[in-house]
């Protein structure tokens, strides 16, 4: 007489998923950990963690003026966009960026720096071209985890999926 399935046979599945997600978390750790085990408790942060840090600062300071740009030039979408602008300036700060200033006075001077985009004619196009930039800036943050210490890999992980959210709701979020 065979034997009925058993209601556990999902247990595979879940298996593999656990030892994807603790092979990557070891990984992460293996990269970071001789760094850290490496220094003094009393060193401060290390020349290259110190660039690093201030490079995902002006990375996050130069998205918050796309948006900025976005928000002044399309005026509808600012309801939309401020949200994740807000949480694009808190990602500045993290890496220890300085505040910036409102998006109603750094939109007005953001079109005339030599480095701010373009903003494309209709809403659609400039919400892509925001999509776009998160993703590239997420995706270029996902790469770096691999060369900086263990704290910077952690901040450097939630901002890049933070910002594979924000692709998300720019993307998929019909407003």
């Amino acid at each position: 007489m065979p034997f009925p399935s058993s209601p556990r046979a999902r247990s595979g599945p879940r298996r593999r998923s656990l030892l994807a997600v603790g092979s990557t978390a070891l990984a992460l750790a293996g990269c970071t950990a001789g760094d850290e085990d490496s220094r003094d408790p009393g060193d401060g942060p290390s020349a290259a963690d110190r660039r690093a840090r201030a490079r995902a600062a002006r990375d996050s300071e130069e998205l918050a003026g796309r948006y900025d740009a976005v928000i002044a030039a399309r005026p509808g979408l600012a309801e939309r966009l401020r949200p994740l602008r807000e949480e694009v300036v808190r990602h500045a700060r993290a890496f220890g960026g300085g505040p910036k200033a409102s998006p109603s006075s750094s939109a007005s001077s953001a079109p005339s720096s030599p480095s701010a985009p373009a903003v494309p004619g209709n809403d659609r196009d400039a919400v892509a071209v925001l999509a776009a930039a998160e993703r590239e800036l997420a995706d270029r943050r996902a790469k770096a985890l691999v060369g900086v210490p263990g704290e910077l890999a952690r901040l450097l992980a939630s901002v890049a999926a933070a910002g594979a959210a924000h692709v998300y709701l720019l993307t998929e979020g019909d407003a």
